[in-house]
C-alpha cells in the first residue's frame, strides 16, 4: 500500500509540471504581446514638426525585457532631424539592449554601451521609426530623443543649459514636451533666471512658448544677481536660486503689461461670502476686492459646499484687448486658508455668446493650473491668446471656500500691428502728393506761358503801388508805352488837371534805368556804336541830356517820328492847368469850352501862355527853385524843326502816362513833403 501511494504521488507530481510547462508555453506570447505594444517607452509628446521621446522610467533605470517602438514623423517635403540629448544602455554588443533608426531605405545603429553615438542625425526622409530594446541589465537611464523639421536647423535638445553657451545673444527652437523632463530651473520672468537653468522648460515657465507647440526662443545673457525668487507658472515651479555669475532674459514681443481696472464695477460675480466677525460685524467679500494689487481680504463665493451651482468671476475691460496671461492668488489672509486650485477660462466679445478657451492640440477644454496656497501668485499664460472684452475665471477645483484675487496681462488690440498697415497707405498718400504737385505745376506753368506779361489784374495792382511809391526801386516798375503805327488812327490825349489846390508836380516813377526788353528808354549798356545817333534823333523830340546820363529817348523804327510825353495824374473831379513859367516849355493847357487834343493842329505854345495868363495856378508853398522849374529845351535842339512839322504823331495814353526818367531833375525835399 505504501508503495501504491508513493506511485500515485509521483504520477501526480508529474502531472503538476506539466501543467507547470504547458502554462509557460502559453504565457510566452503574451509575453512577447505586450512587449510589442511598447510597454518600454516613456514621456512621448508629439506635434506637427517637432516633439519628445523618452524610455520608460527616464532618468532613472528602464526595465527588463521590454520594447518600445514609436513611429515619428514631420510635414512631407521635409528633411527629420534627430537630436540625442541623452543615450546611456549598458549592453556594449547591443545584442538585446539597443537603439535602432529605421526609414524605407536606410537604417541608423544599432547604439549602445559606450559607442560614440552622434549627437544628431539628418535624415533624407519624413518619417522613421525608432525602436528601442532591453534585456537583462542592472543599470541604465535608457534614452532621451528630440526631433524637428528642417525648417529648424537650430533645434536643441530639453537637457540644454543656458551656461553651455558663451554667446551674449542668441536664438534656439525648443520642441514640444520639455515641461515633464526632469531638471531644475531657478529665477522668474522678471528678474531672469540663473544661468544653470534648462533654456527650454524655462521658456515654458516665462510664457514664451507653449509645452504642446515648442517654438523660437531669444535668448539675452546677462550679468548675475544675487538671489533668484522661485514661483509657479504655466505649471513649471521654479526654485529659489544664489548668487550666480551670469543670467539670462527671454525677449517677447512686449504684450505683457497689466490691464488695469478703474472702477469696483468692472468687476463682477456669481455671488459674494458676508462674514461675521467676532464682534458682529459683517465683511463682505465682494467682487470688487479681487484686484491683486489692492490690500485686503480677496473675492470669495457665497457658497462654500463641492456641489453647489457654478461660480464664476466676471472682469468688464471696457473694450476689446490682447489677453497673454493671468495672475491669481487666493484669500491673502492668514486666517482663511481659501484659494482656488485649477480653473477654465471663458470669454466673449459686445453681443456674443460665451466661449470656452481651449487647447491646441487636443481641441478640449484646457483646465489651468492654479494655487496651492492662499497667498503666492501663481502664472498662466495664453498661447494663443484670447482677444475680448469680457472673460470670465470660472474655478474647478478649490480648498475650502473659492477666493480670487486676479490680474490680467497683455496690451492694448492696436499694440504690435503689422509694419505695412501704416507704411504702404502712407506711401500711396505720398505719390498721390506728388502727383498733384507735379499736375500744380504744370498747368501754372501753363498758364504763365499764356500771359507772359501777367493778369491785368496784377498789372494794375503793380501801376497803384508804383504811384503809391514813386521814389520805391523795384526791378520792373516801368511802363511800357506803346504806339500805334497806322497813320489813319486819331490819337486823343485827355488832359485832365489835379484837384489839388496847390500845383502838383509831375510824378517820376521810378529812378533808375530802364533795362527791361521791350521799353522805349535806352538802357545804360547800350552799344558803343550807337553814340553817333544824335544826328538822326535831331528830327524827334529830345529832352535835354543829363552831363553823366544817355538821352532817355530813341526813335523807333517807325518812319513817324514819335516822342514820349510826361505822364499827368488822372482825376475826375476838378480841371487845373499847368502854366509854363518859363518860355519856350509847352505845356499843355485846359480851356473853358472844350479839352484840347494834340491831334487837333492847333496847339501852340502862344495859345498855351495866353490861356495860362487867363486861367492862372498857384505854385506849391515853399521856396522857390533855383534854377526853372522845368529843363529848358537844349540850346540848338530840333524843338523849332518839330514845330515847324504840323503832322507828327502824338502817343497814345489810357488813363495816365511815365514821365522819361531821365529828364528831370530830382524834386527837392519840399516837393516831397507835399506829395506824400
Amino acid at each position: 500500500m505504501v508503495a501504491g501511494a508513493r506511485g500515485g504521488c509521483a504520477l501526480a507530481g508529474g502531472a503538476h509540471r506539466g501543467l507547470l510547462a504547458l502554462l509557460l508555453l502559453v504565457s510566452a506570447p503574451l509575453r512577447l504581446q505586450a512587449e510589442e505594444l511598447g510597454d518600454g517607452c516613456g514621456h512621448i509628446v508629439t506635434y506637427q514638426d517637432s516633439g519628445t521621446m523618452t524610455s520608460k522610467n527616464y532618468p532613472g533605470t528602464y526595465p527588463n525585457h521590454t520594447v518600445c517602438e514609436k513611429t515619428i514623423t514631420v510635414p512631407k517635403g521635409k528633411r527629420l532631424i534627430l537630436r540625442l540629448g541623452d543615450l546611456d544602455i549598458e549592453s556594449q554588443t547591443c545584442a538585446s539592449d539597443y537603439l535602432l533608426f529605421t526609414s524605407n531605405s536606410h537604417q541608423y545603429g544599432p547604439y549602445c554601451g559606450s559607442m560614440n553615438v552622434p549627437k544628431e542625425l539628418l535624415l533624407n526622409t519624413s518619417e522613421v521609426t525608432v525602436r528601442f530594446e532591453s534585456g537583462s541589465h542592472i543599470s541604465g537611464r535608457g534614452f532621451l530623443l528630440t526631433y524637428a523639421s528642417s525648417d529648424h536647423p537650430d533645434l536643441i535638445t530639453c537637457l540644454e543649459r543656458a551656461n553651455h553657451y558663451l554667446m551674449t545673444e542668441y536664438s534656439k527652437f525648443c520642441p514640444a514636451g520639455c515641461k515633464d523632463i526632469a531638471g531644475d530651473i531657478s529665477g522668474n520672468v522678471v528678474d531672469g533666471y540663473r544661468d544653470t537653468s534648462l533654456l527650454c522648460k524655462a521658456a515654458i515657465h516665462a510664457g514664451i512658448i507653449a509645452d504642446e507647440l515648442g517654438g523660437q526662443i531669444s535668448v539675452l545673457q546677462l550679468k548675475g544677481i544675487s538671489r533668484y525668487e522661485g514661483v509657479l507658472a504655466n505649471g513649471v515651479l521654479s526654485r529659489d536660486g544664489s548668487l550666480s555669475e551670469k543670467r539670462f532674459l527671454f525677449t517677447s514681443n512686449g504684450c505683457s503689461k497689466s490691464l488695469t481696472l478703474d472702477s469696483d464695477r468692472q468687476i463682477t460675480a456669481s455671488s459674494s461670502w458676508q462674514w461675521v466677525n467676532e464682534i458682529g460685524e459683517q465683511v463682505l467679500w465682494s467682487p470688487g476686492q479681487a484686484r491683486l494689487q489692492d490690500q485686503g481680504p480677496s473675492w470669495a463665493s457665497g457658497d462654500s459646499s463641492k456641489n453647489h451651482r457654478r461660480e464664476w468671476l466676471e472682469i468688464d475691460l471696457g473694450e476689446k484687448k490682447i489677453i497673454t496671461g493671468i495672475r491669481t492668488t487666493g484669500s491673502t489672509q492668514s486666517h482663511f486658508n481659501f484659494y482656488v486650485k485649477s480653473f477654465v477660462m471663458n470669454f466673449k466679445n459686445n453681443n456674443s455668446k460665451w466661449r470656452t478657451y481651449k487647447g491646441i492640440v487636443n481641441n478640449e477644454e484646457k483646465v489651468f493650473q492654479g494655487n496651492f496656497n492662499f497667498r503666492d501668485p501663481v502664472r498662466n499664460n495664453f498661447i494663443p491668446p484670447i482677444v475680448a472684452r469680457f472673460v470670465r475665471v470660472v474655478p474647478k477645483k478649490w480648498h475650502q471656500r473659492i477666493a480670487l484675487k486676479v490680474e490680467l496681462i497683455g496690451c492694448q488690440i492696436t499694440q504690435g500691428i503689422n509694419v505695412t498697415m501704416v507704411v504702404v497707405p502712407l506711401a500711396l498718400l505720398l505719390v498721390l502728393l506728388s502727383v498733384g504737385i507735379g499736375i500744380f505745376a504744370v498747368l501754372r506753368r501753363k498758364r504763365k506761358k499764356g500771359h507772359p506779361n501777367g493778369s491785368a489784374k496784377s498789372q494794375k495792382r503793380d501801376c497803384w503801388k508804383q504811384i503809391k511809391y514813386p521814389f520805391a526801386r523795384h526791378q520792373s516798375a516801368e511802363f511800357t508805352i506803346s504806339y500805334d503805327n497806322e497813320k489813319e488812327m486819331t490819337q486823343k490825349l485827355d488832359l485832365i488837371t489835379s484837384d489839388m489846390v496847390d500845383y502838383q508836380q509831375p510824378l517820376m516813377i521810378g529812378t533808375g534805368t530802364v533795362t527791361r526788353k521791350g521799353s522805349t528808354f535806352r538802357p545804360m549798356d547800350t552799344e558803343a556804336d550807337q553814340a553817333g545817333t544824335s544826328a538822326e534823333a535831331c528830327s524827334h523830340y529830345d529832352c535835354p541830356p543829363s552831363s553823366s546820363r544817355h538821352e532817355y529817348a530813341l526813335p523807333l523804327t517807325n518812319p513817324e517820328p514819335e516822342y514820349a510825353t510826361p505822364i499827368v495824374e488822372r482825376h475826375l473831379a476838378r480841371a487845373h492847368t499847368f502854366s509854363a513859367a518859363q518860355s519856350r516849355y509847352r505845356v499843355p493847357g485846359s480851356q473853358q469850352a472844350h479839352k484840347h487834343s494834340l491831334s487837333s493842329g492847333s496847339f501852340s505854345p502862344a495859345a498855351a501862355a495866353a490861356v495860362a495868363n487867363s486861367v492862372g495856378y498857384q505854385r506849391p508853398q515853399g521856396p522857390a527853385p533855383a534854377g526853372p522849374g522845368y529843363d529848358q529845351p537844349k540850346a540848338g535842339g530840333c524843338l523849332p524843326a518839330m514845330r515847324a512839322e504840323p503832322d507828327y504823331q502824338k502817343p497814345q495814353m489810357n488813363d495816365a502816362y511815365s514821365a522819361p526818367r531821365d529828364c528831370l531833375k530830382p524834386l527837392n525835399q519840399t516837393a516831397v513833403t507835399a506829395l506824400l
